[in-house]
């Protein structure tokens, strides 16, 4: 069977044989030339003009795209291609100009799941490490409707991925940040560390180190909350992630009282037993297991020193530090809490350009209704 679509391995020894440096140099023949130019145009695609046409289906109401024969799937293929294109920065903030935005945050609010899921994932995207983006969201109340989805949703995942937008909305960005807290944002992050979904706790542990780190004076109001019984749960919880989050969060809190156990308060005895069953569960480790466990032993070690003022016994039978590691455990906490953004300007090429490859489009609309001049 003959094979379709572009003769790629053609092309790559075409462009091999031409630029190796192992011949003469020569000119182009027009037919080469017109050959190559149209082998590249058929895989580019203007980025904008598809993005308008995206804008354009998401602008349709649901029963007319239905009437079409437009499926919910062909709108979460239609999501994902719009991700693709507001990963570059320049695209996401264009959407808005085009008038793609607020259509986009409409889907938030869809019918199906699987939309909102998509729709979140795309405003994910368009905010992160993007100022601009983050105020083009919370002008259209972008944020009013994750906070809905968040909260309310009866979808579990609808309500981890509405957080993963609101962690990169609100992160370096003030207003943002005092709107979820007086939206009760802290309440919603506890709800939802008393979830039952591994993803969503995940979501939740990782965004509230960030907060206080901001905001110490929230420790207070977290406590009140009730966040240390929950996190101190956690810390003993199955998954890996899950209890070095938790870990995260309690030396958080122990930190905004140092060398009183009460930062964590009337729980002191409770914490030094889970403290005390990690260290044995750590010691019971095998190596490999050990070296993947490096970050939560030195959160293990760092939170007993803040809670009581003393190493952890993981110093003295050398489990804190193993052969082959540096000397003096690194910051744990200083990844989570650097501003994306600086990581971004250090891998940041000034050359880079939104990619031009071109993904076959799915047709979304039929044929339109006929004009009132059609006989």
């Amino acid at each position: 069977m003959a094979k379709e679509g572009p003769n790629w391995e053609g092309l790559l020894k075409w462009s091999l044989a031409h630029s190796d440096g192992t011949g003469s140099s020569r000119k182009l023949s027009e037919d080469d030339r017109k050959w190559f130019m149209e082998a590249m145009q058929s895989q580019t695609v203007d980025v904008v003009k598809r993005m308008k046409e995206i804008t354009l289906v998401m602008q349709t109401p649901e029963q007319v795209l239905e009437s079409h024969g437009v499926t919910p799937h062909d709108i979460e293929v239609m999501l994902d291609e719009l991700q693709e294109h507001v990963e570059s920065i320049d695209m996401a903030n264009d959407l808005h100009s085009i008038g793609g935005l607020v259509p986009l945050l409409g889907y938030l609010k869809n019918s199906h799941a699987n939309i909102r899921q998509k729709a979140a994932e795309v405003v994910t995207t368009i905010v992160q490490n993007n100022p601009r983006g983050q105020q083009l969201v919370m002008e259209a109340n972008g944020l009013e409707q994750l906070l809905s989805n968040f909260t309310l949703d009866p979808d579990v995942m609808v309500r981890t991925k509405a957080l993963g937008a609101i962690s990169s909305l609100i992160r370096h960005n003030k207003p943002g940040i005092s709107a979820f807290r007086l939206a009760n944002g802290y309440a919603a992050l506890r709800d939802a560390l008393s979830s039952e979904d591994v993803r969503f706790q995940r979501k939740a542990l990782n965004l509230i180190p960030y907060l206080l780190n901001e905001n110490r004076s929230d420790c207070g109001i977290v406590t009140e909350l009730g966040f240390p019984h929950i996190l101190m749960h956690l810390a003993s919880s199955e998954d890996a992630d899950v209890r070095e989050a938790a870990l995260r969060g309690l030396l958080k809190l122990a930190q905004d009282r140092p060398g009183k156990p009460d930062g964590i308060p009337n729980e002191e005895d409770k914490l030094k037993q889970i403290l005390q069953k990690r260290i044995k569960e750590i010691g019971k480790m095998s190596a490999e297991d050990l070296g993947a466990a490096k970050e939560e032993r030195q959160l293990v070690d760092s939170l007993w020193c803040a809670c009581y003022n003393e190493p952890s016994s993981l110093r003295e039978n050398g489990l804190l530090v193993l052969p082959g590691e540096d000397s003096s455990p690194p910051d744990v906490a200083s990844k989570h809490f650097e501003p994306p953004l600086r990581a971004w300007a250090a891998n940041w090429n000034p050359d880079t350009k939104p990619s031009s490859e071109k993904k076959e489009s799915p047709l979304l609309i039929g044929p339109g209704a006929p004009s009132d001049n059609a006989t």
